[in-house]
């Protein structure tokens, strides 16, 4: 007689492993996350949900598509890799409202055509008083692209030399401006520009001055650079870029510029983002005089930078809503870190597993406040820890220093402390 129940025939967890498409997977979701897929998979079978020629097809549907959530560990409030700022609960909810349809151009009360995502503007509007008017595209490279090519194509940019960063992958800003037709007029030296060399560089082929916030590095010494209010005497437009997406003084952040000071000081168009230290999507904010606001809004690369509607949800909620994941790392005290670090050691300790408490150093990141610090507390484990937590089923990302690896709850939150516990009892299994 023939045994047709699939459950007498469940094949062995490595014969299935050993299937090309899984190896293939095992290095794009980690070897961690497949063979769990592939456990879960094979009780279904057990249970008769499911075929045994069927298991590495249903392995492969359960695995997570595309980006993976992670625990950021590392003591990096804003971690470019990790896609800098976590966006709120609140945030999250208004992208998941926005996924169906939404009056983003439409104004319900006449059935009439309205202005795209006219609430989220009010509302960075309210954020920034100083600011005339405002408008979002898609970063922050993309609104300073916008603000050369609208005003200042087949003209000069006024930039001290002090201020020619690169931000980021290879990315340089002379090469961003010179990409949009514009000719940079370099002045000062990398150490020091006067107002005299602004004022010997202004023509009539002037678009504007730009103002760069060296926001991820910093020079010392013998140096100096002239303010906004400064420049803002000299008679053409000042667009003051300060990066990090600060909206208001920040007396964490005393020497990080504001959109708001910063215009009140005589700027006429600030530019941000929206990812950074506001802690919200990534978006390039552009605030300033209504004038020069609508002049960049209604030229026509502005269509091509514009944000979509999921982008304007979470903008709102998070100008509007409680505080975000950002601001709570940023100002976590260091008492409650210990204590929830502690736990964490307690807890490892009761599985087995041996790990310390020690005092340690978080930072802002994301292009922020190079120099601001942040006590902290932090679990050490050996450092082969670190490879095997980021290929665990929820990826851990911790920092190595000093042959240790340090994982900071700071930026993790307390609601997965126990979810993290458990992929570093999960790596120590696999460590032997």
């Amino acid at each position: 007689m023939v045994d047709l129940d699939p459950r007498r025939h469940v094949p062995r967890t490595d014969t299935v492993l050993a299937d090309p498409r899984l190896a293939e997977a095992s290095g794009r979701a980690g070897r961690a996350a497949v063979k769990a897929a592939v456990v879960a998979t094979l009780q279904r079978v057990r249970d008769g949900e499911l075929k045994p020629a069927e298991v590495v097809d249903a392995a492969l549907a359960s695995l997570p598509a595309g980006l993976r959530p992670v625990l950021n560990a590392t003591g990096v409030v804003l971690h470019t890799n990790l896609g800098r700022a976590a966006l709120s609960p609140a945030a999250r909810e208004a992208v998941l409202a926005a996924t169906g349809h939404t009056d983003v151009e439409l104004d319900l009360a006449t059935g009439r055509r309205a202005k795209r995502g006219r609430t989220a503007l009010a509302a960075l509007q309210r954020a920034v008083p100083s600011a005339s008017d405002v408008h979002v595209v898609n970063n922050g490279a993309a609104a300073l692209v916008l603000a050369a090519t609208a005003l200042a194509a087949g003209r000069e940019i006024i930039v001290s030399r002090g201020e020619m960063v690169e931000i980021g992958d290879g990315f340089r800003l002379p090469d961003l401006l010179e990409s949009t037709g514009a000719r940079l007029r370099e002045v000062g030296t990398t150490n020091r520009t006067s107002l005299a060399d602004y004022s010997r560089a202004i023509g009539p082929d002037t678009g504007f001055i730009l103002k760069v916030h060296p926001s991820n590095f910093v020079v010392r010494g013998f140096t100096s650079a002239v303010g906004i209010p400064a420049l803002a005497a000299l008679g053409p437009p000042v667009v003051a870029d300060i990066g990090s997406g600060l909206l208001a003084p920040d007396p964490l952040l005393p020497d990080e510029p504001d959109a708001d000071t910063t215009l009140g000081e005589g700027a006429t168009l600030v530019i941000a983002s929206g990812d950074k230290l506001l802690g919200g999507p990534q978006a390039g904010l552009i605030l300033g005089t209504s004038i020069l606001v609508e002049r960049l809004r209604r030229h026509p690369l502005a269509r091509a930078l514009r944000v979509d509607k999921l982008t304007l949800a979470a903008l709102q909620a998070t100008l509007t809503g409680p505080s975000t994941p950002t601001w709570d790392a940023l100002r976590i005290a260091p008492s409650a870190l210990h204590a929830r670090t502690t736990s964490a050691r307690d807890r490892l300790a009761s599985a087995g597993v041996e790990a310390e408490v020690i005092s340690s150093e978080a930072v802002v990141g994301g292009g922020g406040a190079p120099e601001v610090t942040l006590p902290s507390w932090s679990l050490s484990l050996p450092s082969p820890y670190a490879a095997l937590l980021r290929s665990a089923p929820t990826p851990v990302l911790g920092r190595v220093e000093r042959g240790r690896l340090l994982l900071d709850l700071r930026c993790v939150p307390p609601s997965s402390d126990d979810e993290l516990v458990d992929m570093v009892i999960m790596a120590a299994v696999q460590a032997g």
